[in-house]
């Protein structure tokens, strides 16, 4: 019996690969060009080209990264022409994939970060790993959730946050049979540790 969810996914997964085709047609690649590039496979680049499958987050980031457009873009193509973008409850769209239910909360450039809302089905199959250029952190709003970071693991609870390295293999699940949500926010590029220290200290400056 066809996924309703997906059925429902069938108009944005056309869009973003209208959008994904639209970028590599524009930087004059082909699809071996932009598998080199991200890693990805052509099949599987292909298909999402032709809308016919569901990407994971890691995929998108990945793909938004190799393009340098932030993520939501590849969904909903726009530019801020002003200092400050806000995203309506009720213009946020539900995506799907891989055992999650996604929103990217921005799609405006030229910003770096990139805010998710993310909720992690309890039910998620399968144990694969992902990785990518950049940074993740997250915060747990409801649920526990275990987070997989290349051969350990760790339990996060509701209120509690996290900060890796995204390059390293990594998963999220929910515990207890109970679905999770969180904020995660990405950085398509880890910041060095000097320039971590500096922003650190420019934000003590604005706050204190």
């Amino acid at each position: 019996m066809e996924n309703e969810g997906e059925r429902k996914g069938e108009p944005e997964l056309a869009m973003l690969g209208i959008r994904l085709r639209g970028l590599r047609s524009a930087r004059g690649w082909t699809l071996e060009e932009l598998a080199e590039r991200s890693g990805l496979s052509k099949p599987f680049l292909s298909r999402l080209e032709s809308g016919t499958r569901q990407p994971s987050i890691a995929a998108v980031l990945t793909l938004a990264r190799v393009f340098g457009v932030p993520m939501g873009s590849l969904f909903e193509p726009r530019f801020a022409d002003e200092p400050c973008i806000v995203v309506r409850a009720g213009d946020a769209s539900i995506r799907h994939g891989d055992g999650v239910s996604y929103v990217p909360m921005s799609s405006a450039s030229p910003f770096n970060l990139q805010p998710i809302r993310l909720d992690i089905a309890s039910t998620r199959q399968g144990a694969e790993q992902y990785q990518h250029e950049g940074e993740e952190w997250i915060y747990v709003l409801s649920g526990r959730l275990q987070l997989s970071l290349g051969e350990k693991q760790y339990v996060i609870d509701a209120g509690d946050a996290a900060h890796f390295d995204s390059r390293l293999p990594h998963r999220l699940d929910a515990l207890d049979g109970k679905d999770a949500s969180i904020v995660l926010v990405a950085c398509p590029i880890p910041i060095a540790l000097n320039s971590r220290r500096e922003a650190v200290e420019m934000t003590a400056e604005l706050v204190g």
